[in-house]
């Protein structure tokens, strides 16, 4: 999967938010509780795993993401980029300052290791 590389390498702080419902509007934050905030060493993990996330062909199911992530700079100020993550028909929509149109949906292979981990990463997170 391709994150857009320039906030990869800004990024201080992911946030990882249990999504609990759709945006009212394209571009708003997904709706949920932030259950983890990632630094260092953990979040450029995260990401790498992220980024080595296979491509697939599109699954159909509507859209119901379960887990999103944001990336955030040193500011701390607007998010980076939001990644939105459906295990069900493999699709990740991402928006974001840093986000260029051609990447704001991806789709991923929900079936390999590394999308297990990532998986299991954000379960793992959960309370």
């Amino acid at each position: 999967m391709q994150l857009p590389s320039e906030a990869v390498a800004a990024t201080v702080l992911i946030e990882v938010v249990r999504i609990s419902a759709l945006p009212a509007e394209p571009g708003v934050a997904y709706p949920g509780r932030t259950v983890a905030h990632w630094t260092g060493s953990e979040a450029a993990d995260a990401l790498a795993l992220i980024e080595d996330l296979p491509g697939s062909a599109q699954h159909r199911c509507g859209f119901r993401p379960g887990w999103s992530i944001r990336a955030y700079e040193e500011s701390l100020d607007l998010a980076l980029f939001e990644a939105a993550f459906c295990f069900t028909c493999h699709e990740v929509r991402m928006h974001g300052t840093a986000v260029p149109p051609a990447l704001a949906t991806q789709f991923f292979n929900a079936d390999t290791p590394p999308a297990q981990a990532l998986l299991a990463l954000f379960r793992t997170a959960a309370p």
